[in-house]
Protein backbone atom coordinates (compact mmCIF):
# COMPACT_ATOMS: atom_id res chain seq x y z
CA UNK A 1 0.00 0.00 0.00
CA UNK A 2 1.48 3.35 -1.01
CA UNK A 3 0.63 6.84 0.11
CA UNK A 4 -1.71 7.10 -2.86
CA UNK A 5 -3.57 3.85 -2.17
CA UNK A 6 -7.31 3.58 -1.72
CA UNK A 7 -9.20 1.75 1.00
CA UNK A 8 -9.65 -1.49 -0.95
CA UNK A 9 -8.21 -4.18 1.26
CA UNK A 10 -8.52 -7.42 -0.69
CA UNK A 11 -4.76 -7.65 -1.12
CA UNK A 12 -3.78 -5.78 2.03
CA UNK A 13 -0.87 -7.45 3.81
CA UNK A 14 -1.24 -7.08 7.57
CA UNK A 15 1.42 -7.82 10.15
CA UNK A 16 0.48 -8.08 13.83
CA UNK A 17 3.16 -7.71 16.48
CA UNK A 18 1.70 -9.10 19.69
CA UNK A 19 -1.30 -11.43 19.82
CA UNK A 20 -2.24 -11.09 23.47
CA UNK A 21 -5.81 -10.36 24.51
CA UNK A 22 -6.18 -7.02 22.71
CA UNK A 23 -4.08 -7.85 19.66
CA UNK A 24 -5.92 -11.11 19.05
CA UNK A 25 -9.33 -9.50 19.63
CA UNK A 26 -8.63 -6.76 17.08
CA UNK A 27 -7.32 -9.31 14.61
CA UNK A 28 -10.42 -11.50 14.97
CA UNK A 29 -12.61 -8.48 14.32
CA UNK A 30 -10.67 -7.54 11.19
CA UNK A 31 -10.90 -11.07 9.81
CA UNK A 32 -14.59 -11.52 10.61
CA UNK A 33 -15.42 -8.14 9.02
CA UNK A 34 -13.47 -9.04 5.88
CA UNK A 35 -11.11 -6.08 6.24
CA UNK A 36 -8.23 -8.45 5.55
CA UNK A 37 -7.96 -12.05 4.36
CA UNK A 38 -6.34 -14.72 6.56
CA UNK A 39 -3.92 -15.60 3.77
CA UNK A 40 -2.56 -12.02 3.91
CA UNK A 41 -1.99 -11.88 7.67
CA UNK A 42 1.26 -12.63 9.48
CA UNK A 43 1.70 -12.42 13.24
CA UNK A 44 4.52 -12.65 15.71
CA UNK A 45 4.59 -12.92 19.48
CA UNK A 46 7.44 -13.61 21.86
CA UNK A 47 5.20 -16.21 23.51
CA UNK A 48 5.64 -19.07 21.04
CA UNK A 49 2.79 -21.29 22.29
CA UNK A 50 0.39 -18.35 22.30
CA UNK A 51 1.44 -17.42 18.74
CA UNK A 52 0.92 -20.99 17.56
CA UNK A 53 -2.51 -21.15 19.20
CA UNK A 54 -3.74 -17.92 17.62
CA UNK A 55 -2.22 -18.66 14.22
CA UNK A 56 -3.86 -22.09 14.15
CA UNK A 57 -7.24 -20.79 15.30
CA UNK A 58 -7.35 -17.95 12.76
CA UNK A 59 -5.54 -19.71 9.88
CA UNK A 60 -2.87 -17.04 9.61
CA UNK A 61 0.90 -17.30 9.18
CA UNK A 62 3.31 -17.13 12.09
CA UNK A 63 6.40 -15.03 11.30
CA UNK A 64 9.85 -16.25 12.29
CA UNK A 65 10.59 -12.83 13.81
CA UNK A 66 9.41 -9.22 13.80
CA UNK A 67 11.83 -8.17 11.07
CA UNK A 68 10.36 -10.65 8.59
CA UNK A 69 6.88 -9.51 9.58
CA UNK A 70 7.60 -5.81 9.01
CA UNK A 71 9.36 -6.44 5.70
CA UNK A 72 6.35 -8.29 4.32
CA UNK A 73 3.54 -6.02 5.56
CA UNK A 74 1.69 -3.00 4.20
CA UNK A 75 0.15 -2.27 7.59
CA UNK A 76 1.64 -3.24 10.95
CA UNK A 77 -0.58 -3.45 14.02
CA UNK A 78 1.58 -2.97 17.10
CA UNK A 79 -0.06 -4.53 20.17
CA UNK A 80 2.68 -4.82 22.79
CA UNK A 81 3.04 -3.54 26.35
CA UNK A 82 4.58 -0.05 26.53
CA UNK A 83 7.43 -1.23 28.73
CA UNK A 84 8.58 -3.68 26.04
CA UNK A 85 8.28 -1.25 23.16
CA UNK A 86 11.92 -0.19 22.98
CA UNK A 87 13.22 -3.74 22.92
CA UNK A 88 10.69 -4.74 20.25
CA UNK A 89 11.11 -1.75 17.96
CA UNK A 90 14.80 -0.84 18.13
CA UNK A 91 16.01 -3.80 16.02
CA UNK A 92 13.44 -2.96 13.30
CA UNK A 93 14.57 0.58 12.53
CA UNK A 94 16.00 -0.29 9.09
CA UNK A 95 13.16 -2.64 8.10
CA UNK A 96 10.49 0.01 7.52
CA UNK A 97 9.86 1.35 4.02
CA UNK A 98 7.99 4.19 2.37
CA UNK A 99 4.22 3.77 2.16
CA UNK A 100 3.82 1.56 5.20
CA UNK A 101 1.37 2.34 7.97
CA UNK A 102 2.00 1.63 11.65
CA UNK A 103 -1.07 1.34 13.88
CA UNK A 104 -0.09 1.29 17.56
CA UNK A 105 -2.29 0.42 20.54
CA UNK A 106 0.62 0.71 23.00
CA UNK A 107 -0.90 2.75 25.83
CA UNK A 108 0.69 6.13 26.51
CA UNK A 109 3.26 5.90 23.71
CA UNK A 110 3.26 9.12 21.71
CA UNK A 111 3.44 9.56 17.95
CA UNK A 112 6.79 11.30 18.43
CA UNK A 113 8.19 8.32 20.33
CA UNK A 114 6.90 5.86 17.75
CA UNK A 115 8.53 7.78 14.93
CA UNK A 116 11.79 8.04 16.88
CA UNK A 117 11.78 4.25 16.97
CA UNK A 118 10.95 3.89 13.26
CA UNK A 119 11.43 6.59 10.61
CA UNK A 120 10.47 10.27 10.58
CA UNK A 121 8.37 9.94 7.43
CA UNK A 122 6.53 6.76 8.47
CA UNK A 123 2.73 7.05 8.63
CA UNK A 124 1.69 6.34 12.22
CA UNK A 125 -1.72 6.05 13.88
CA UNK A 126 -1.91 5.99 17.68
CA UNK A 127 -4.99 4.21 18.96
CA UNK A 128 -6.60 3.82 22.38
CA UNK A 129 -9.16 1.01 22.13
CA UNK A 130 -10.85 -0.60 25.11
CA UNK A 131 -11.56 -4.10 26.34
CA UNK A 132 -15.01 -4.12 24.74
CA UNK A 133 -13.28 -4.92 21.44
CA UNK A 134 -13.60 -8.51 22.69
CA UNK A 135 -17.35 -8.26 22.02
CA UNK A 136 -17.08 -5.88 19.03
CA UNK A 137 -18.39 -2.96 21.06
CA UNK A 138 -15.19 -0.99 21.60
CA UNK A 139 -14.94 2.77 21.88
CA UNK A 140 -11.62 3.77 20.29
CA UNK A 141 -9.88 7.11 19.93
CA UNK A 142 -7.22 7.62 17.27
CA UNK A 143 -4.65 10.31 16.49
CA UNK A 144 -2.50 10.48 13.35
CA UNK A 145 0.93 11.69 12.43
CA UNK A 146 0.97 14.38 9.73
CA UNK A 147 2.32 11.81 7.27
CA UNK A 148 -0.89 9.72 7.33
CA UNK A 149 -2.89 10.17 4.11
CA UNK A 150 -6.67 10.49 3.91
CA UNK A 151 -6.85 6.98 2.44
CA UNK A 152 -4.81 5.60 5.31
CA UNK A 153 -7.06 7.36 7.82
CA UNK A 154 -10.08 5.78 6.16
CA UNK A 155 -8.40 2.39 6.42
CA UNK A 156 -7.69 2.87 10.13
CA UNK A 157 -11.31 3.83 10.72
CA UNK A 158 -12.45 0.73 8.88
CA UNK A 159 -10.08 -1.44 10.92
CA UNK A 160 -11.28 -0.03 14.23
CA UNK A 161 -14.88 0.03 13.05
CA UNK A 162 -14.71 -3.75 12.77
CA UNK A 163 -14.69 -3.93 16.58
CA UNK A 164 -16.83 -0.95 17.56
CA UNK A 165 -16.97 2.84 17.30
CA UNK A 166 -14.02 5.10 16.53
CA UNK A 167 -13.46 8.83 17.07
CA UNK A 168 -10.61 10.87 15.55
CA UNK A 169 -8.99 13.19 18.11
CA UNK A 170 -5.97 15.46 18.42
CA UNK A 171 -3.10 13.64 20.07
CA UNK A 172 -3.15 16.00 23.05
CA UNK A 173 -6.59 14.54 23.88
CA UNK A 174 -5.48 10.91 23.93
CA UNK A 175 -5.03 11.00 27.71
CA UNK A 176 -8.64 12.14 28.00
CA UNK A 177 -9.67 9.22 25.78
CA UNK A 178 -7.72 6.90 28.06
CA UNK A 179 -9.45 8.27 31.15
CA UNK A 180 -12.91 8.04 29.58
CA UNK A 181 -13.29 5.12 27.20
CA UNK A 182 -10.03 3.32 27.94
CA UNK A 183 -10.74 3.07 31.66
CA UNK A 184 -14.50 3.51 31.39
CA UNK A 185 -15.46 -0.19 31.18
CA UNK A 186 -14.24 -0.59 34.75
CA UNK A 187 -16.44 2.27 35.94
CA UNK A 188 -19.48 0.90 34.13
CA UNK A 189 -18.79 -2.60 35.47
CA UNK A 190 -18.92 -1.13 38.97
CA UNK A 191 -22.23 0.56 38.15
CA UNK A 192 -23.68 -2.71 36.83
CA UNK A 193 -22.44 -4.57 39.90
CA UNK A 194 -23.93 -1.96 42.24
CA UNK A 195 -27.26 -1.96 40.41
CA UNK A 196 -27.38 -5.74 40.68
CA UNK A 197 -26.55 -5.54 44.38
CA UNK A 198 -29.44 -3.15 44.77
CA UNK A 199 -31.72 -5.57 43.00
CA UNK A 200 -30.63 -8.36 45.35
CA UNK A 201 -31.18 -6.09 48.35
CA UNK A 202 -34.69 -5.44 47.04
CA UNK A 203 -35.42 -9.17 46.78
CA UNK A 204 -34.30 -10.37 43.33
CA UNK A 205 -32.12 -13.42 42.82
CA UNK A 206 -28.52 -12.60 41.85
CA UNK A 207 -28.86 -13.95 38.30
CA UNK A 208 -32.08 -12.01 37.75
CA UNK A 209 -30.62 -8.79 39.13
CA UNK A 210 -27.41 -9.03 37.09
CA UNK A 211 -29.26 -9.74 33.84
CA UNK A 212 -31.62 -6.81 34.41
CA UNK A 213 -28.79 -4.46 35.44
CA UNK A 214 -26.54 -5.27 32.49
CA UNK A 215 -29.37 -5.05 29.96
CA UNK A 216 -30.54 -1.76 31.46
CA UNK A 217 -27.09 -0.22 30.97
CA UNK A 218 -26.84 -1.65 27.46
CA UNK A 219 -30.31 -0.37 26.57
CA UNK A 220 -29.69 3.11 27.90
CA UNK A 221 -26.41 3.37 25.97
CA UNK A 222 -28.08 2.10 22.79
CA UNK A 223 -30.89 4.62 23.23
CA UNK A 224 -28.46 7.54 23.55
CA UNK A 225 -26.32 6.45 20.59
CA UNK A 226 -29.16 5.64 18.20
CA UNK A 227 -31.35 8.65 18.98
CA UNK A 228 -28.44 11.08 19.21
CA UNK A 229 -30.01 12.88 22.15
CA UNK A 230 -28.52 14.36 25.29
CA UNK A 231 -28.69 11.67 27.99
CA UNK A 232 -30.40 14.20 30.25
CA UNK A 233 -33.47 13.90 28.02
CA UNK A 234 -33.61 10.16 28.63
CA UNK A 235 -33.36 10.75 32.37
CA UNK A 236 -36.18 13.30 32.22
CA UNK A 237 -38.41 10.97 30.20
CA UNK A 238 -38.07 8.23 32.81
CA UNK A 239 -38.63 10.56 35.78
CA UNK A 240 -42.38 11.04 36.26
CA UNK A 241 -43.56 13.62 38.83
CA UNK A 242 -43.38 12.26 42.35
CA UNK A 243 -42.46 8.83 41.00
CA UNK A 244 -39.99 6.09 41.79
CA UNK A 245 -37.21 7.17 39.42
CA UNK A 246 -36.92 10.76 40.62
CA UNK A 247 -36.69 9.41 44.16
CA UNK A 248 -33.75 7.27 43.08
CA UNK A 249 -32.15 10.13 41.16
CA UNK A 250 -32.33 12.32 44.28
CA UNK A 251 -30.45 9.63 46.18
CA UNK A 252 -27.74 9.37 43.50
CA UNK A 253 -27.31 13.14 43.40
CA UNK A 254 -27.06 13.31 47.20
CA UNK A 255 -24.47 10.52 47.14
CA UNK A 256 -22.30 12.32 44.58
CA UNK A 257 -22.51 9.79 41.73
CA UNK A 258 -22.14 12.41 39.01
CA UNK A 259 -19.16 14.09 40.67
CA UNK A 260 -17.49 10.76 41.40
CA UNK A 261 -17.63 9.68 37.76
CA UNK A 262 -16.35 13.04 36.54
CA UNK A 263 -13.43 12.89 38.94
CA UNK A 264 -12.67 9.28 37.99
CA UNK A 265 -12.27 10.24 34.32
CA UNK A 266 -10.18 13.30 35.11
CA UNK A 267 -7.89 11.44 37.53
CA UNK A 268 -7.40 8.55 35.11
CA UNK A 269 -6.51 11.03 32.36
CA UNK A 270 -3.99 12.70 34.67
CA UNK A 271 -2.48 9.32 35.50
CA UNK A 272 -2.20 8.50 31.81
CA UNK A 273 -0.36 11.77 31.28
CA UNK A 274 2.00 10.95 34.14
CA UNK A 275 2.73 7.48 32.81
CA UNK A 276 3.41 8.87 29.35
CA UNK A 277 6.19 11.03 30.78
CA UNK A 278 7.84 8.23 32.74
Amino acid sequence: MSGQSDTKTADLRLGVIGVGVMGAALLRGLLEAGVVEPANVTAYDADGPRLGEVAGELSIAAAKDNAALVQGADVVLLAVKPQTLGDVMAPLREDWRAGQLLVSIAAGVTLERLRELTKDDLAVARVMPNVACLVKAAASGVAYSETVTDDQKALVRRMLGAVGEVVDVEEKLMDAVTGLSGSGPAYVAMVIEALADGGVAAGLRRDQALALAAQTVLGAAKYVLERGEDPALLKDRVCSPGGTTIAGVRTLEASGLRSALIEAVVRAAEKSRELGKS
